[in-house]
């Protein structure tokens, strides 16, 4: 089925914040909109008004035909206690829900009392039908291990059986990979697919989305993943308070907006300059008759009537100067400036340089479970720039706490080196946690900062009064990170730590981590999936990790 779905005027935000409006979209069959904007321009707030979850402020939003199967993946892949994988798939195909509709439908077909009044159990049931078939429910069971199998998800005995809360990060976004591979909906609504998914995984999600036949709009800040599959652009700019779709891919996009921000500034640049040209003549001629009528008054003699009336018509004509000048002000057309967008600028703190090793594994095994990483025989020299690559579960992770120290080799020996001072973004984003405000948890990992100079340090990182007192666990994946890179800059360090550092930052934030990461001169370890950033950040050497061996490339 061809399904379309088409907004208009379409306002979004929360409370009486309004984050965008009057904006206008439509997808159909073959379009990828990738969806971009800084992180709180309102991308995930628009995925949940297509999905029919939040309803809009303003504006209409219409499927045709109106029994389309809209599927929304929201960026996180939320564990629930006690469900399992079979559970996880079901409800994020939307299988179970179509599944519990028709089982409804059924009993009231068979009791037409239950039917709610003026209904036709029978038609019901039918459009139940319809939708439990559309959805793939009914081959489920039989394509569920299938494509775990095909996936490399060795979760035991029976697979879908197993705990979602069982899973490591990189298995439960394998299965939510899973989930999406395994929908059938007509139009697909997709907040960061990419986080967590190794290459395999990114590349699978590629060749999934662009031979969809239905329409796609994803939120993503994998740059590569986006020049891959994007039909069109939808832009929120959260600074000129704009939102505009861009034709082509995502490159194109990009030329595009810097032609479109420079024209803008160019325009407002010439008003600028006239305007301002304009009011200085008009200064200058108000500035001439009002000395030319002090003048005259001076020395125009009482009974000089002719001299009187000449000073008069001349000051007239002055005058008549100043009114021309203003109107023509007055007639400008009004260019408004384009105003600056908040941008994350920030440096890396640095340290006192460390011993010449920083980190040593010799003939080292570590083992978790069934799983074991080595023996592996590794040195990290002080300013080495590190690369590390590998599917999800191949042991970087594993690699990287043997390295740092916080995990014992069960065999062989690893040391740390002396004077090592580490900054760290860990995948899980676990240095910042809990229940306390941000500010407080912030203060107590940076004693040495004074109160204001905590505040003033996070709201360079767009964290700000609304932030720094809420809970750490209500912040946003993003949020969050930010937070981490804001104690990289706190702190001073001489190894950086980065794992999969991208996941939840806005691509200006990312290309911000890039520019510092120029500037920084100490140890760097990097473990990421982004094919951008690896092109883009210089290394020296590039491990890649898999099937707990480790090789340099």
């Amino acid at each position: 089925m061809t399904a379309t779905l088409v907004a208009q005027g379409l306002a979004g935000g929360y409370g009486h914040r309004t984050l965008f409006d009057s904006l206008d979209l439509t997808v159909t069959a073959g379009d990828v909109v990738g969806l971009v904007g800084a992180n709180g321009a309102g991308k995930s707030t628009l995925l949940k008004l297509l999905a029919g979850v939040d309803e809009p402020q303003a504006g209409t939003i219409r499927l045709s035909p109106a029994d389309a199967f809209v599927g929304w993946l929201p960026q996180e892949h939320e564990r629930i206690i006690g469900e399992s994988v079979a559970d996880y798939i079901g409800r994020r195909t939307g299988c179970t829900a179509a599944t519990r509709e028709m089982d409804v439908a059924a009993v009231a077909l068979g009791d037409p009392s239950l039917a709610a009044p003026g209904t036709d159990p029978a038609d019901i049931y039918s459009v139940a039908l319809d939708r439990w078939l559309a959805s793939g429910a009914a081959d489920l069971d039989e394509r569920l291990p299938v494509v775990l199998a095909d996936l490399g998800l060795d979760l035991g005995d029976d697979p879908a059986e197993a705990m979602m809360t069982s899973l490591s990060g990189g298995q439960a976004a394998r299965v939510g990979l899973a989930a999406l591979l395994l929908s059938r909906f007509d139009i697909a609504l997709l907040d960061e697919p990419t986080n967590d998914l190794d290459l395999d995984g990114i590349e699978r999600l590629e060749a999934f989305v662009r031979g969809l036949r239905g329409g796609v709009v994803v939120v993503s800040h994998d740059r590569e993943f986006l020049a891959r599959c994007v039909t069109r652009v939808l832009e929120l700019d959260l600074a000129q308070g704009s939102n505009r779709v861009f034709g082509g891919g995502y490159d194109a996009y990009l030329e595009e907006r810097a032609t479109v921000r420079r024209h803008q500034r160019e325009k407002y640049d010439e008003f600028a300059d006239k305007k301002a040209d304009l009011v200085a003549r008009a200064r200058t001629q108000r500035e001439w008759s009002s000395q030319g009528v002090r003048n005259a008054m001076k020395k125009a003699p009482d009974n000089d009537k002719i001299k009187r009336k000449a000073s008069a018509e001349s000051s007239e004509k002055q005058a008549q100067k100043v009114r021309q000048m203003e109107s023509r002000i007055a007639r400008l057309e009004e260019v408004e400036e384009p105003r600056k967008e908040w941008q994350l600028e920030f440096t890396i703190g640095s340290a006192p340089r460390s011993s010449s090793v920083v980190s040593t594994l010799s003939s080292a095994v570590f083992r978790q479970g069934s799983f074991q990483l080595g023996p592996v025989s590794l040195q990290v020299n002080a300013g080495e720039r590190i690369g590390i690559t590998g599917p999800n579960g191949a042991g970087k992770s594993t690699l990287l706490r043997g390295l740092l120290g916080r995990q014992l080799p069960d065999e062989g020996t690893a040391s740390l080196g002396a004077s090592v001072q580490i900054g760290e973004i860990d995948q899980a984003r676990a240095l910042l946690v809990g229940t306390q405000p941000l500010a407080v948890a912030f203060e107590e990992l940076v004693p040495e900062m004074a109160s204001g100079e905590v505040r003033t340090l996070l709201a360079k990182f767009g964290l700000k009064a609304d932030h720094v007192t809420r809970a750490v666990d209500e912040l946003s994946p993003g949020e969050r990170t930010r937070a981490g890179l804001a104690l990289l800059q706190a702190r001073g360090i001489n190894l950086l730590v980065l794992d999969e550092p991208t996941n939840h930052l806005d691509l200006p934030a990312i290309e911000q981590l890039e520019q510092a990461l120029e500037s920084y001169e100490g140890t760097l370890l990097l473990v990421t999936h982004d094919r951008r950033m690896l092109a883009t950040v210089q290394t020296d050497r590039h491990w890649r990790v898999e099937a707990g061996q480790v090789v340099e490339v």
